[in-house]
């Protein structure tokens, strides 16, 4: 009686890794790397801001640490 959520290895342990999620194929993959390197320009300008405001407010460059 094996469940058939549950798949056992050969070497009769359990495979918490069971179900593998299909990849996924994207057609239109050639504007990826001008969209990549815009969001990594915005995610930089953030922590720049943010960075600067911590040190604005607390007067360190990272609170609790420096």
């Amino acid at each position: 009686m094996s469940s058939s959520s549950q798949v056992i290895t050969e070497y009769g342990k359990q495979n918490i890794f069971a179900r593998e999620t299909p990849p996924q194929l994207v057609e239109n993959y050639t504007s990826y790397p001008k969209e990549a390197e815009k969001t990594n320009g915005r995610w930089a300008m953030i922590g720049m801001i943010s960075l600067l405001g911590a040190y604005v407010t607390t007067g360190q460059i990272i609170p609790g640490i420096f």
